[in-house]
């Protein structure tokens, strides 16, 4: 069964709300560049981008980070298939800037530490800060959300799916079963 948690006007909310705090907690968007995880972690950070500009009147680079032989998965034999590869579009120098790391869901913690390794491959940030739509809990690692838009506890047994407009013709955060296909 799948159950809408949150309709896109809270969402959009959820966004605005991350925004403050990236200017807030950066004391403006000068040195800041957004990077958001492939592949709905990149709309997420191009709205705020959005956002930020509407605010600001500041243009911010945004860039799109492909964490696949990053994952500490990638070699399960479980998978049986081989990994799709996209590209990293980061036109932009990470040298000395503050990034923030986008990404739409924050689960165990594994995706973001893969992000981070290839983040530190392309160059060396002065800051990395990290910004999720949704964190559900079950941290495997010790890494905390620096900006969070909503949390909503899940049981192990349950999946949250981020639809975004680009993707699913629909903005929105759906809960369901894992036995349920979405």
């Amino acid at each position: 069964m799948t159950k809408e948690v949150v309709d896109s006007a809270t969402m959009k909310r959820a966004l605005t709300r991350i925004t403050y705090e990236i200017i807030e907690q950066n004391k403006g968007v000068e040195n800041i560049a957004l990077v958001g995880i492939k592949t709905r972690g990149i709309y997420v950070a191009k709205r705020i981008a959005s956002r930020l500009q509407q605010l600001e009147d500041i243009s911010v680079p945004v860039g799109a980070l492909d964490i696949t032989l990053y994952r500490d998965d990638i070699h399960d034999a479980s998978k049986k298939r081989e990994p799709e590869v996209n590209s990293t579009e980061i036109d932009f120098s990470i040298d000395d800037k503050n990034i923030i790391l986008v990404d739409d869901v924050l689960f165990t913690g594994r995706t973001i530490r893969a992000a981070l390794d290839a983040l530190m491959d392309i160059g060396r940030p002065k800051k990395i800060s990290l910004a999720v739509l949704v964190d559900r809990g079950h941290r495997e690692l010790p890494i905390r959300p620096d900006f969070v838009g909503k949390n909503i506890p899940t049981a192990l047994d349950e999946q949250i799916h981020v639809n975004v407009e680009e993707i699913d013709g629909r903005d929105g955060i759906d809960i369901s079963d894992l036995q349920t296909k979405a």
